[in-house]
């Protein structure tokens, strides 16, 4: 009898998304492993148990993570479910830790090896199990329906005889993986979209996907281009006349769309109170940011908020699971490319090398303790003591006060990362 797997339903209310697919199933069915998925686990995302069955999965129940070697899960497991894991059972899913110490205690005294997926190093072998990427692609995809959802007219121009419909006005704040899929799909619809950024390099992504380049382009913006895609420090002053510029900008625009999270701390504010005022009535405004604390003043976590002047400013949590059909896919194939690298193929049995390089950036709990360099030994500490990253994650990530949306993608590509290492966490969007 070969080593169990088994997929559980996600308890999260607000979690449509499940960690296995029937493609994914059959592959790990194929390597040797007994497969047991949680019945129901896949219906918010349109798999039936019927389809993982076919796939060779057992349907099973949730007392069945007990005899499982291998969790696949979307989120965290919480206490109460890791009351029932086996001891030494690999945990693979989006673990979101910073903040969170005394979830991440729980993990290690449970004694599961758990791997947080969103650490994944940002490295040519590591792209097709980059979970940050697939599913930021889709929520900035996402951002665009929901935003012209609620703007409620049509976002291209048309040119009818009974008269002309104006093209619609779509700026977006942070140009990582979301942003670029914000800029593409914008465009795609026909909106007249333009972007900003604090890493001057991705100008040019901008402009391959059709949009305007918005920032204050003088003698220190040109100098800050060469600073390798990274975000770096701009003076006082030109960051003045950014926020003017950008103010102004956003008093005429249709939706806005802000993507800026910076690792382990809370979400940027972007969009003050007063540039919310300073929209037309009927105007949108969706913050991605929003689980993070948010980037727009005013933003309500899980609400569609409008202001006294008559501004939606869109709050949606779990965005990516608002298109879970297709966030699942990719999800689940993020979870099987790096599960498989941890598979003996002669003993058909999971066999973890710490010493291997997405291993040692992604475990977080291992034997009993916790192992990250960025929590271990730490006790559990209030949110606002966990808001500071990792000394390794702040010696690689640059020293900017704003950072756009997760991560820098390759060049002109909304949906491939940049082939550097560079550690980093999700935030929903991520």
């Amino acid at each position: 009898m070969g080593q169990t797997i088994f997929v559980p339903k996600e308890v999260d209310a607000a979690e449509t998304r499940v960690a296995a697919s029937p493609d994914t199933v059959k592959r790990l069915a194929g390597l040797g492993f007994n497969v047991v998925v949680e019945a129901g686990a896949g219906t918010l995302s349109r798999i039936t148990d019927d389809e993982f069955a076919k796939a060779g999965a057992k349907i099973g129940k949730a007392g069945d993570v007990a005899k499982a070697d291998v969790v696949l899960k979307v989120r965290r497991p919480n206490e109460a479910e890791l009351k029932s894991y086996k001891q030494g059972a690999a945990v693979l899913a989006t673990m979101d830790p910073y903040g969170h110490e005394a979830a991440v205690a729980a993990l290690g005294k449970a004694g599961v090896t758990a791997f947080a997926m969103e650490f994944m190093p940002r490295i040519t072998r590591a792209q097709v199990m980059d979970v940050l990427s697939s599913q930021a692609n889709l929520a900035g995809y996402q951002a665009v329906i929901d935003g012209a959802a609620e703007y409620d007219r049509a976002l291209p121009m048309m040119m009818t005889a009974a008269g002309t419909v104006p093209a619609a006005k779509i700026f977006i704040m942070g140009v990582g993986v979301a942003g670029l899929q914000a800029i593409a799909t914008a465009r795609r619809l026909g909106a007249v979209v333009t972007a900003t950024d604090v890493r001057p390099a991705v100008k040019e992504q901008v402009q391959s996907l059709g949009a305007k380049f918005l920032a204050v382009e003088d003698e220190e913006f040109k100098a800050a281009e060469t600073a390798g895609g990274y975000a770096k420090e701009m003076s006082k002053e030109y960051q003045a006349k950014q926020a003017a510029l950008t103010a102004e900008h956003i008093a005429k625009q249709d939706i806005v769309i802000t993507t800026a999270l910076i690792p382990g701390r809370p979400a940027p504010k972007l969009v003050s109170a007063a540039m919310v005022a300073s929209m037309k009535p009927g105007s949108v405004i969706v913050d991605l940011a929003v689980e993070r604390g948010g980037n727009v003043e005013g933003a309500v976590p899980g609400k569609v908020a409008t202001t006294a002047n008559g501004v939606k400013i869109v709050g949606h949590l779990n965005v990516p699971g608002r298109v879970a059909a297709s966030a699942s896919l990719l999800y689940a194939k993020n979870l099987f490319a790096f599960l498989e690298t941890m598979i003996d193929k002669e003993t058909k049995s999971l066999k973890i090398n710490r010493d291997d390089e997405l291993a040692k950036a992604t475990m977080l709990t291992d034997g009993g303790k916790v192992v990250h360099p960025a929590f271990a030994g730490k006790e559990p500490a209030a949110p606002t003591a966990a808001a500071k990253p990792a000394k390794a994650e702040a010696a690689k990530k640059p020293a900017a006060p704003k950072a756009a949306a997760e991560k820098k993608p390759a060049a002109k590509s909304p949906a491939k990362p940049k082939t550097k290492t560079s550690p980093k966490t999700t935030g929903g969007t991520a």
